[in-house]
């Protein structure tokens, strides 16, 4: 039962026992505090939320750690979060004991994160932002597990993200990067350009996944090459279930890879791309394209990778007429909302439409009524 007792030195004591008989006490200077925290403490394990206080005395790091361990994951998403919260979390609060941390210490960790200091850049808004939902969803799961009462993870603000607009590369730009890469990555870089591929599924696309005979050529997506934490590469699931698809190839791309095939070796199911005979991770890929980026002018409205010739491609099925839903099959995007924050400024807008449609029939009407006015004044003449 819980009890209230004074001491000797005026000050009440406030103590209860929990379900597992465990004795918790507090010390009051007054009594009508000591009764107010008893009565909070059974109002608790009434409605179910009772947390042990002790219970949240195991430090962040170490509950992380835990949770990481069960859940069920890709490999991909793994090696992220472990990534993101051994460099931008643990060295703040991964020492804190959880029942510590506060609103205001993540506000603090988000405002470490997006600024520089301490010889360290400042982090993109979008990564802020991953990276805080990671610390969120752990902190749920500690109040799941009644190691909290509550998450400290309420009413924090995060860096706002401007709007990019992808700029799509001009036809020299790609042609420059194609005659720019390695031998070995030109068909690379025309298939991107034709296909829109991203850049995962690019380098992980292996000879029998590439349908080059036939009236209808394709290229199927069902896997992307996965660059792991220690260099090494392998097969990983895509992005998203949409992202499994079979891609459509124009005569361009075909001619390419029919060009790439027979000047190198390849297994029937070997990577069509590798460098030197090994699979090109992110990092090798990245330090191979670096000459052509700078040669093509890439910029970070253009997108300095892959991903560049993706916003291409995109580029160009919206200037022939393809639809959202079209675009958006092609390029595997998720949903059509999507495709359409990302590209909705290369679509001609309402404006455009209008004027069109109205110039179609007003201007076509006044020309009439002009050959009218014209004919009528010369019969009178």
């Amino acid at each position: 039962m819980p009890s209230i007792k004074q001491r000797d030195d005026g000050v009440w004591r406030a103590r209860y026992r929990d379900a597992t008989g465990r004795e918790h006490a507090r010390h009051f200077k007054l009594k009508r505090d000591a009764q107010r925290w008893l009565e909070e403490v059974s109002a608790s394990v009434v409605t179910g939320q009772y947390v042990d206080p002790r219970a949240g005395r195991v430090t962040f790091r170490e509950y992380a750690e835990g949770w990481r361990a069960s859940q069920v994951h890709r490999k991909q998403t793994a090696d992220s979060y472990e990534s993101r919260l051994r460099r931008h979390v643990y060295p703040v609060i991964g020492s804190m004991p959880l029942a510590s941390i506060r609103p205001s210490t993540i506000q603090g960790l988000v405002k470490r994160m997006s600024t520089e200091g301490d010889g360290r850049a400042a982090l993109a808004p979008s990564t802020v932002e991953l990276t805080y939902k990671v610390v969120s969803t752990i902190f749920k799961a500690a109040v799941r597990d009644k190691r909290l009462s509550e998450s400290p993870c309420i009413d924090v603000r995060l860096p706002k993200a401007g709007k990019t607009r992808a700029t799509p590369l001009t036809l020299e730009q790609v042609a420059t990067l194609r005659d720019t890469v390695p031998d070995e990555l030109r068909a690379l870089i025309v298939l991107v350009a034709g296909t829109g591929l991203r850049p995962g599924e690019a380098l992980g696309v292996t000879r029998d996944r590439v349908r080059l005979l036939g009236r209808n050529p394709a290229v199927t997506v069902d896997r992307q090459l996965v660059t792991r934490a220690k260099g090494t590469a392998e097969f990983g699931p895509l992005k998203t279930e949409a992202s499994d698809r079979v891609v459509p190839l124009p005569r361009v791309v075909v001619a390419a890879l029919n060009e790439h095939i027979a000047a190198h070796e390849i297994a029937d199911d070997g990577l069509l791309f590798t460098y030197r005979g090994q699979p090109i991770t992110r990092p090798r890929f990245w330090h191979l394209f670096a000459e052509a980026r700078e040669a093509a002018g890439l910029t970070e409205a253009t997108g300095t990778g892959l991903h560049a010739l993706r916003h291409y491609y995109a580029s160009l099925l919206i200037r022939f007429g393809e639809s959202v839903k079209t675009v958006q099959a092609r390029l595997g995007h998720a949903s059509a909302t999507e495709t359409l924050d990302t590209y909705s400024h290369l679509w001609p807008d309402s404006d455009d439409r209008t004027r069109d449609a109205v110039d179609s029939v007003l201007l076509a009407d006044s020309a009439d009524s002009l050959r009218t006015t014209r004919h009528k004044a010369s019969g009178n003449t």
